[in-house]
C-alpha cells in the first residue's frame, strides 16, 4: 500500500471511531435518518481517550496537506478489481460544482459571495420497490400508495426485487393476481421491470398431474418478460437475474436448499456476455429476488456470481428481497449489497427502526457515486394538495365537538354498568374514517365493544352505542375514570390526512361518602412535580367572585402558583418571593391587587382571599385588605382546570410549583369580604368550590359545596395530618 492509499486508510479508521464525525456523516447523508438513528449513537460513548483523540488529530493534521495534493491526482483503486474512483463510496460529501459565469448566474445586486452551481452533468433516480406477497389482501393498497408516491416522486423508472403476486397456486388464481397486481403498477408515470421471485414461479395446483414445466416460468415470461435481461440507461447498466432456475438435476425449485440455488450455464453465459458489453458503463446494478451472498440455505453458487462482478470494476450495487426486512452488506470489493423489506407483504414485525417496514428505495444516480434512502411508503405528500381549503377542513374535523351522554354516576362503594352513547359529526367536505376505542390504562373500566370503527361521509353525524362495566376500584390510587381515543382520516381524492388523536374523558358524577376525621389534615406540596386541578366543567362564574386559599409554604423562592387559572384570560392568587397577587382578567387584560411588600412567612399558616365585586380587585391576608385595584369588565374565563399549588399553562399542565401545605381552597361566585379587616361576610354554603383537603378517595379530593368540583391529584401528592 502506498503512502497516499495509507493515510486515506488510516483516516477512514480514525472516522469510524470518532462519534461525533460520525453523526456529522451520517446527518449529511441522510438527514431523516439522522434523526431516527442519532440517539442510538449517542448511548454509545467515546471509544477514545480525550488523549488518543489529540494524538489522532494530530495525525490528521500532518497528512493533510499531502492529502490535498494527492486529492487532485487518480488515486489507484483500493482493491485492484475496482476500477473506478465512485466505487470507494464517498457518501455524504458534497456534489461538484462549478463556479457561476454570466449566461448562468444573474443579478443586479453587488456581492463579494460566489455561489457556486451545480454540475450540469448528468444524474438521475429509480426507485426499488421490495415484495408484494404474503401478507393480507390489503397489500395492494400498500402497492398502490406506493404507486402513488412514485408518481409524485417522477424517478426515471421503478424496479422490483420479486414476489409480485401471492402465486403458489393454480394458473386461474395466477392470471387473477397478475392482472391485479399488473394494473396497480400499470398507474406508474415511468417505466416499471420486474424481477422474477418464488411466489411468481412456484406451482401449487391440487392435481400435481397438471403441474406445468418449469412450474409457472412460461406464465410469467408471456406476462411480464423474460426472466433474465438487462437494459442501458444514462450510461448504466441494470441487470436482471432470475434466482429460482432450481436443482439442475431434479428441476425441484425450492429457496431452502442449496442444490436449487445454482445459476444455469446459461445464465451464466449470458451474464457474461453482458457484463463485456457494460464494461464503458459508468455504473451497473443487478437486481435479484433471494439475496443468495447470505450463503446458509442459499449455498455458495453467489460466490461465483461476485467474482464476476468484482472483476467488472464497475458495478456499484446489488439488490434483492425475499426475507421481508431491510438489511445492507456491503461494501464488499466496492459493490453495495442491499435487500429491501416490503411494499405491501407479509411483516413479521413492526419496528421500521430495525427494517420491519412497508418501504421503496430511492437510489440517485451521479457519474461518481449513487445514494441510497429507504422511504416508508404513504409518507409522500402532494405540495399541490395542501390548500388552504384542505387546511380548513382538516381543522373543521380536528376541532368537531364531541357530545357524550349521559354522565357517568360513579359512587366509591359499589360497581355498575352504564350505557355509553357518544356522537360525532363530520363537518368536512370529504369522508372521514373514524376509530373510537377505549384508552383506560388501569383497565379499571371494561368496554364492549372495545371499539368502533366507520367512514362518516361529509356532514354525517352518527350516534355510537357503548356498555360500560366497573368494580368498586375507585378508592385505588391510580383509579383512572373512563376515557377513549378518537383516531380520524380526511380523505383526501388521492391522500389520507391523518388527524391527531384526540384522548376525551367521559364526563363524571362522583359521589363520594367521607370515612375520615375531616378536621386536621392537609396536602403536601413537593414544590416540583405535585398538584391539584378541577376541571372547569364542574363550575362558572358570572361576575363577582371569592377566591380563598389557606396554606403554609417551606419558601418563596421566584414565582409560584397558588390556586390559579390563568393563561391570557382567568384568574388566580400568585406568589412572587413571598409577595402575593390576584389578579383577574377583564375583557382581555389583566387586573391585578398586588402586596407592595413580602409579607408572608415561612412554616406559618395564612389565609389569602381574592374578590372581585364587579368595580374593583381586592386582596385579603388572614382577613386584612392588603391591595385592591379598580376596574371594569367582562370576566373573560377559559376552560382550563383550577389548578392548586401550581400555575397552569395553555395546555391546561401545572408549572411554576408550591412547596407546602394546602389544606383549604374554596370558590364563591359572590364577594364574601367588604372591609378593610374582615373575615368572611357571607355565607359560605353558596360555595361552588369547597375543598376541605383533609382526606382522598382515590385518586379525587371530595368537594363539599355539592357542585361535584373534586379535585383530582397529579405528581402522587399525599394527605399529612397537622396539628
Amino acid at each position: 500500500m502506498d503512502l497516499t492509499s495509507q493515510a486515506a486508510a488510516d483516516l477512514m479508521t480514525f472516522l469510524k471511531s470518532d462519534r461525533q464525525l460520525g453523526n456529522r456523516k451520517l446527518q449529511a447523508l441522510n438527514p431523516s435518518s439522522y434523526r431516527k438513528v442519532s440517539h442510538r449513537l449517542q448511548n454509545k460513548g467515546r471509544l477514545h481517550s480525550s488523549i488518543t483523540y489529540h494524538i489522532l488529530m494530530r495525525f490528521i493534521f500532518s497528512f493533510s496537506f499531502l492529502l490535498c495534493i494527492t486529492s487532485a491526482l487518480a488515486v489507484p483503486p483500493i482493491n485492484p478489481n475496482i476500477g473506478h474512483n465512485h466505487h470507494h463510496h464517498r457518501h455524504g460529501e458534497k456534489h461538484e460544482t462549478v463556479a457561476p459565469t454570466p449566461a448562468r448566474f444573474v443579478t443586479s445586486r453587488r456581492s463579494s459571495v460566489e455561489l457556486p452551481l451545480p454540475n450540469e452533468k448528468d444524474a438521475f433516480t429509480f426507485i426499488v420497490y421490495g415484495d408484494r406477497t404474503g401478507g393480507p389482501p390489503e397489500g395492494v393498497s400498500v402497492l398502490a400508495d406506493a404507486v402513488r408516491d412514485t408518481n409524485l416522486l417522477e424517478p426515471d423508472f421503478v424496479m422490483t426485487v420479486g414476489d409480485l403476486i401471492n402465486g403458489y397456486s393454480n394458473e386461474e388464481i395466477w392470471m387473477t393476481q397478475m392482472k391485479e397486481y399488473k394494473s396497480i403498477m400499470n398507474q406508474l408515470a415511468c417505466p416499471w421491470f420486474p424481477v422474477a421471485g418464488n411466489h411468481d414461479i412456484y406451482w401449487r395446483g391440487e392435481d400435481k398431474s397438471k403441474k406445468p414445466e418449469g412450474e409457472m416460468e412460461a406464465a410469467y415470461e408471456m406476462h411480464f418478460g423474460p426472466l433474465w435481461y438487462a437494459f442501458e440507461h444514462k450510461n448504466s447498466w441494470f441487470i436482471i437475474l432470475y434466482s429460482d432456475e432450481g436443482d439442475p438435476q431434479t428441476g425441484e425449485k425450492t429457496f431452502g436448499k442449496p442444490a436449487a440455488q445454482k445459476m444455469s450455464p446459461e445464465q451464466f453465459s449470458w451474464l457474461d456476455q453482458t457484463l463485456t458489453k457494460a464494461k464503458g458503463a459508468e455504473h451497473v446494478f443487478l437486481f435479484l429476488h433471494h439475496p443468495r451472498w447470505l450463503g446458509r440455505g442459499y449455498g455458495d453458487d453467489w460466490d461465483k456470481v461476485h467474482r464476476r462482478l468484482a472483476a467488472s470494476g464497475n458495478v456499484s450495487a446489488v439488490f434483492a428481497g425475499h426475507i421481508h426486512t431491510m438489511r445492507y452488506d456491503g461494501p464488499k470489493d466496492g459493490i453495495e449489497y442491499v435487500t429491501l423489506a416490503t411494499t405491501g407483504g407479509g411483516q413479521s414485525s413492526s419496528i421500521p427502526q430495525a427494517g420491519y417496514l412497508h418501504h421503496y428505495d430511492i437510489v440517485t444516480v451521479r457519474k461518481d457515486r449513487i445514494s441510497l434512502a429507504a422511504v416508508p411508503v404513504g409518507e409522500v405528500l402532494d405540495v399541490r394538495e395542501i390548500t388552504g381549503e384542505l387546511v380548513s377542513q382538516v381543522n373543521k374535523v380536528k376541532r368537531s365537538p364531541v357530545k357524550i351522554s349521559p354522565h357517568l354516576t360513579l359512587k366509591n362503594n359499589e360497581g355498575g354498568q352504564h350505557q355509553l352513547s357518544i356522537t360525532l359529526n363530520n363537518p368536512s367536505d370529504r369522508p372521514v374514517a373514524t376509530v373510537i376505542s377505549s384508552s383506560n390504562p388501569s383497565l379499571d373500566f371494561r368496554w364492549q365493544p372495545d371499539h368502533q370503527h366507520t367512514t362518516l361521509k361529509p356532514g354525517e353525524t352518527k350516534e355510537f352505542n357503548f356498555k360500560l362495566s366497573w368494580d368498586d376500584h375507585l378508592t385505588k390510587s391510580n383509579f383512572s375514570g373512563p376515557s377513549f381515543y378518537i383516531d380520524s382520516e380526511y380523505l383526501a381524492k388521492g391522500f389520507a390526512y391523518e388527524i391527531p388523536r384526540r384522548t376525551i374523558s367521559v364526563p363524571l358524577d362522583l359521589e363520594l361518602s367521607s370515612k375520615t376525621d375531616l378536621q386536621n389534615g392537609a396536602v403536601r406540596f413537593n414544590g416540583s412535580n405535585t398538584a391539584l386541578f378541577v376541571p372547569s366543567n364542574r363550575f362558572t362564574l358570572k361576575e363577582e367572585f371569592t377566591l380563598e386559599c389557606r396554606f403554609k409554604a417551606e419558601n418563596f423562592a421566584g414565582r409560584t402558583g397558588l390556586v390559579t387559572k390563568t393563561e391570557n384570560s382567568g384568574y388566580g392568587i400568585f406568589i412572587s418571593d413571598g409577595r402575593p397577587d390576584f389578579s383577574v382578567n377583564l375583557d382581555g387584560k389583566y387586573l391585578s391587587a398586588t402586596a407592595s411588600s413580602s409579607l408572608l412567612k415561612t412554616d406559618q399558616w395564612h389565609t389569602l382571599a381574592g374578590i372581585y365585586d364587579g368595580r374593583e380587585a381586592r386582596l385579603y391576608l388572614d382577613g386584612k385588605l392588603i391591595a385592591s385595584a379598580l376596574g371594569t369588565g367582562k370576566l373573560k374565563d377559559n376552560r382550563l382546570p383550577l389548578m392548586i399549588g401550581a400555575d397552569v399553562n395553555h395546555q391546561g399542565k401545572p408549572t411554576s410549583f408550591f412547596k407546602g401545605l394546602i389544606d383549604y381552597v374554596s370558590l364563591t361566585p359572590k364577594a364574601l369580604y367588604s372591609d378593610e379587616t374582615s373575615a368572611a361576610n357571607g355565607n359560605r354554603k353558596a360555595a361552588i368550590i369547597d375543598l376541605q383537603l383533609n382526606e382522598t378517595i382515590g385518586p379525587w379530593h371530595p368537594d363539599a359545596s355539592g357542585s361535584k368540583a373534586h379535585a383530582i391529584a397529579i405528581g402522587g401528592v399525599k394527605v399529612e395530618t397537622i396539628k
